[in-house]
Protein backbone atom coordinates (compact mmCIF):
# COMPACT_ATOMS: atom_id res chain seq x y z
CA UNK A 1 0.00 0.00 0.00
CA UNK A 2 2.75 2.46 0.97
CA UNK A 3 4.75 1.83 -2.21
CA UNK A 4 1.59 2.22 -4.28
CA UNK A 5 0.83 5.59 -2.66
CA UNK A 6 4.41 6.81 -3.16
CA UNK A 7 4.24 5.83 -6.83
CA UNK A 8 0.87 7.56 -7.27
CA UNK A 9 2.19 10.66 -5.49
CA UNK A 10 5.13 10.92 -7.89
CA UNK A 11 2.81 10.53 -10.88
CA UNK A 12 0.42 13.22 -9.59
CA UNK A 13 3.24 15.68 -8.80
CA UNK A 14 4.76 15.19 -12.25
CA UNK A 15 1.39 15.51 -14.00
CA UNK A 16 0.44 18.71 -12.16
CA UNK A 17 3.78 20.50 -12.27
CA UNK A 18 4.93 19.61 -15.77
CA UNK A 19 1.69 19.62 -17.76
CA UNK A 20 2.17 22.36 -20.36
CA UNK A 21 -1.21 24.00 -20.00
CA UNK A 22 -2.30 27.64 -19.56
CA UNK A 23 -1.38 27.76 -15.86
CA UNK A 24 2.16 26.50 -16.58
CA UNK A 25 2.98 29.24 -19.09
CA UNK A 26 1.27 31.95 -17.01
CA UNK A 27 3.36 30.85 -14.01
CA UNK A 28 6.67 31.01 -15.89
CA UNK A 29 5.76 34.37 -17.43
CA UNK A 30 4.80 35.85 -14.05
CA UNK A 31 8.02 34.62 -12.46
CA UNK A 32 10.09 36.23 -15.23
CA UNK A 33 8.18 39.54 -15.31
CA UNK A 34 7.36 40.14 -11.65
CA UNK A 35 9.74 37.93 -9.69
CA UNK A 36 9.36 35.30 -7.02
CA UNK A 37 6.90 36.98 -4.63
CA UNK A 38 4.23 37.71 -7.25
CA UNK A 39 4.79 34.41 -9.05
CA UNK A 40 4.40 32.51 -5.80
CA UNK A 41 0.95 34.08 -5.32
CA UNK A 42 -0.11 32.81 -8.75
CA UNK A 43 1.29 29.36 -7.86
CA UNK A 44 -0.68 29.42 -4.61
CA UNK A 45 -3.86 30.23 -6.56
CA UNK A 46 -3.25 27.33 -8.95
CA UNK A 47 -2.61 24.82 -6.14
CA UNK A 48 -5.57 26.18 -4.14
CA UNK A 49 -7.70 25.53 -7.21
CA UNK A 50 -6.38 21.97 -7.43
CA UNK A 51 -7.25 21.42 -3.77
CA UNK A 52 -10.81 22.77 -4.16
CA UNK A 53 -11.41 20.71 -7.32
CA UNK A 54 -9.93 17.63 -5.64
CA UNK A 55 -12.12 18.16 -2.57
CA UNK A 56 -15.27 18.52 -4.66
CA UNK A 57 -14.47 15.39 -6.64
CA UNK A 58 -13.78 13.39 -3.47
CA UNK A 59 -17.32 14.15 -2.31
CA UNK A 60 -18.79 13.55 -5.77
CA UNK A 61 -17.09 10.15 -5.89
CA UNK A 62 -18.24 9.37 -2.35
CA UNK A 63 -21.87 10.16 -3.20
CA UNK A 64 -21.72 8.57 -6.65
CA UNK A 65 -22.31 11.81 -8.56
CA UNK A 66 -19.30 11.82 -10.90
CA UNK A 67 -21.67 11.98 -13.87
CA UNK A 68 -21.80 15.75 -13.24
CA UNK A 69 -18.16 15.98 -14.34
CA UNK A 70 -18.50 13.56 -17.22
CA UNK A 71 -21.72 15.15 -18.48
CA UNK A 72 -21.19 16.57 -21.99
CA UNK A 73 -23.25 19.71 -21.32
CA UNK A 74 -21.25 20.53 -18.18
CA UNK A 75 -17.95 20.06 -20.01
CA UNK A 76 -19.19 22.14 -22.91
CA UNK A 77 -20.20 25.04 -20.67
CA UNK A 78 -16.93 24.97 -18.73
CA UNK A 79 -14.88 24.69 -21.91
CA UNK A 80 -16.50 27.73 -23.54
CA UNK A 81 -16.25 29.88 -20.39
CA UNK A 82 -12.63 28.83 -19.84
CA UNK A 83 -11.81 29.55 -23.48
CA UNK A 84 -13.21 33.09 -23.28
CA UNK A 85 -11.31 33.81 -20.05
CA UNK A 86 -8.05 32.49 -21.51
CA UNK A 87 -8.45 34.68 -24.60
CA UNK A 88 -9.02 37.74 -22.40
CA UNK A 89 -6.01 36.93 -20.19
CA UNK A 90 -3.91 36.31 -23.30
CA UNK A 91 -4.92 39.62 -24.89
CA UNK A 92 -3.89 41.49 -21.74
CA UNK A 93 -0.32 40.22 -22.23
CA UNK A 94 -0.03 42.27 -25.44
CA UNK A 95 -0.08 45.54 -23.54
CA UNK A 96 3.22 47.38 -23.99
CA UNK A 97 5.18 48.04 -20.79
CA UNK A 98 6.31 51.60 -20.08
CA UNK A 99 9.95 52.45 -20.81
CA UNK A 100 11.86 54.65 -18.40
CA UNK A 101 14.32 57.08 -19.94
CA UNK A 102 17.09 56.44 -22.43
CA UNK A 103 18.17 53.16 -20.88
CA UNK A 104 14.77 51.71 -21.79
CA UNK A 105 14.31 50.08 -18.41
CA UNK A 106 10.91 48.42 -18.33
CA UNK A 107 8.55 49.50 -15.60
CA UNK A 108 5.94 46.83 -15.00
CA UNK A 109 3.07 47.43 -12.62
CA UNK A 110 2.93 44.56 -10.16
CA UNK A 111 -0.60 43.12 -9.75
CA UNK A 112 -2.08 42.87 -6.27
CA UNK A 113 -1.94 39.65 -4.26
CA UNK A 114 -5.68 39.06 -4.65
CA UNK A 115 -5.51 39.51 -8.42
CA UNK A 116 -2.70 36.97 -8.77
CA UNK A 117 -4.37 34.37 -6.54
CA UNK A 118 -7.66 34.92 -8.38
CA UNK A 119 -5.93 34.58 -11.76
CA UNK A 120 -4.16 31.35 -10.80
CA UNK A 121 -7.33 29.90 -9.30
CA UNK A 122 -9.53 30.53 -12.32
CA UNK A 123 -6.93 29.76 -14.97
CA UNK A 124 -6.71 26.30 -13.48
CA UNK A 125 -10.19 25.51 -12.18
CA UNK A 126 -12.07 26.51 -15.35
CA UNK A 127 -10.09 24.07 -17.46
CA UNK A 128 -12.26 20.94 -17.99
CA UNK A 129 -9.09 18.84 -18.37
CA UNK A 130 -8.19 19.62 -14.75
CA UNK A 131 -11.48 18.18 -13.51
CA UNK A 132 -11.03 15.02 -15.57
CA UNK A 133 -7.43 14.70 -14.36
CA UNK A 134 -8.54 14.93 -10.73
CA UNK A 135 -11.36 12.48 -11.33
CA UNK A 136 -8.73 9.98 -12.48
CA UNK A 137 -6.42 10.78 -9.54
CA UNK A 138 -9.16 10.49 -6.91
CA UNK A 139 -10.48 7.26 -8.42
CA UNK A 140 -7.02 5.67 -8.53
CA UNK A 141 -5.99 6.71 -5.02
CA UNK A 142 -9.46 6.04 -3.61
CA UNK A 143 -9.14 2.35 -4.38
CA UNK A 144 -5.92 2.20 -2.36
CA UNK A 145 -7.42 4.14 0.56
CA UNK A 146 -10.79 2.32 0.51
CA UNK A 147 -12.48 5.60 -0.46
CA UNK A 148 -12.16 6.98 3.07
CA UNK A 149 -12.95 10.71 2.83
CA UNK A 150 -10.62 11.63 5.71
CA UNK A 151 -7.70 9.58 4.37
CA UNK A 152 -8.11 10.94 0.84
CA UNK A 153 -8.27 14.56 2.03
CA UNK A 154 -5.17 14.02 4.18
CA UNK A 155 -3.30 12.28 1.35
CA UNK A 156 -4.10 14.90 -1.28
CA UNK A 157 -3.33 17.75 1.13
CA UNK A 158 0.19 16.35 1.58
CA UNK A 159 0.55 15.67 -2.14
CA UNK A 160 -0.53 19.20 -3.09
CA UNK A 161 1.89 20.57 -0.49
CA UNK A 162 4.65 18.86 -2.47
CA UNK A 163 3.21 20.25 -5.71
CA UNK A 164 3.29 23.78 -4.25
CA UNK A 165 6.96 23.37 -3.34
CA UNK A 166 7.80 22.33 -6.91
CA UNK A 167 5.73 25.21 -8.32
CA UNK A 168 7.60 27.67 -6.10
CA UNK A 169 10.87 26.19 -7.37
CA UNK A 170 9.74 26.85 -10.96
CA UNK A 171 8.84 30.44 -10.09
CA UNK A 172 12.19 30.98 -8.38
CA UNK A 173 14.10 29.65 -11.40
CA UNK A 174 12.03 31.82 -13.78
CA UNK A 175 12.53 34.89 -11.58
CA UNK A 176 16.31 34.58 -11.83
CA UNK A 177 16.09 34.88 -15.61
CA UNK A 178 14.75 38.43 -15.25
CA UNK A 179 18.22 39.70 -14.32
CA UNK A 180 19.73 38.64 -17.66
CA UNK A 181 16.84 39.39 -20.01
CA UNK A 182 16.76 42.56 -22.09
CA UNK A 183 13.59 44.70 -22.44
CA UNK A 184 13.17 43.38 -26.00
CA UNK A 185 13.28 39.76 -24.86
CA UNK A 186 10.89 40.55 -22.00
CA UNK A 187 8.38 41.90 -24.51
CA UNK A 188 8.82 38.77 -26.64
CA UNK A 189 8.20 36.53 -23.62
CA UNK A 190 5.02 38.48 -22.94
CA UNK A 191 3.79 38.17 -26.54
CA UNK A 192 4.57 34.44 -26.68
CA UNK A 193 2.73 33.79 -23.40
CA UNK A 194 -0.26 35.86 -24.52
CA UNK A 195 -0.36 34.03 -27.85
CA UNK A 196 -0.25 30.63 -26.16
CA UNK A 197 -3.10 31.55 -23.80
CA UNK A 198 -5.20 32.77 -26.74
CA UNK A 199 -4.46 29.55 -28.66
CA UNK A 200 -5.46 27.45 -25.63
CA UNK A 201 -8.66 29.48 -25.39
CA UNK A 202 -9.54 29.09 -29.06
CA UNK A 203 -8.86 25.34 -28.94
CA UNK A 204 -11.07 24.94 -25.85
CA UNK A 205 -13.95 26.81 -27.50
CA UNK A 206 -13.54 24.84 -30.72
CA UNK A 207 -13.37 21.47 -28.97
CA UNK A 208 -16.37 22.16 -26.75
CA UNK A 209 -18.61 24.08 -29.11
CA UNK A 210 -17.85 24.05 -32.84
CA UNK A 211 -16.57 20.47 -32.84
CA UNK A 212 -19.77 19.31 -31.10
CA UNK A 213 -22.11 20.74 -33.75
Amino acid sequence: MLLSLIYQTLIIVLLLTFSFGPAFFALINTGIRHGYKTGSLLAFGVVLSDFVVCLLIIFLVHFGATNLIQDEKSQRFMGIVAGIILIVFGALHYREPVENGSDATIIIKVPSAKVMIFKGFFLNSLNPAVWLLWLGNVTAVGKTLDYSIFNMILYFSITLGLVLLVELGKVSAAGKLKKVLTPKIMRSVNVVTGSLLIIFGVVLIYNHFFDKQ
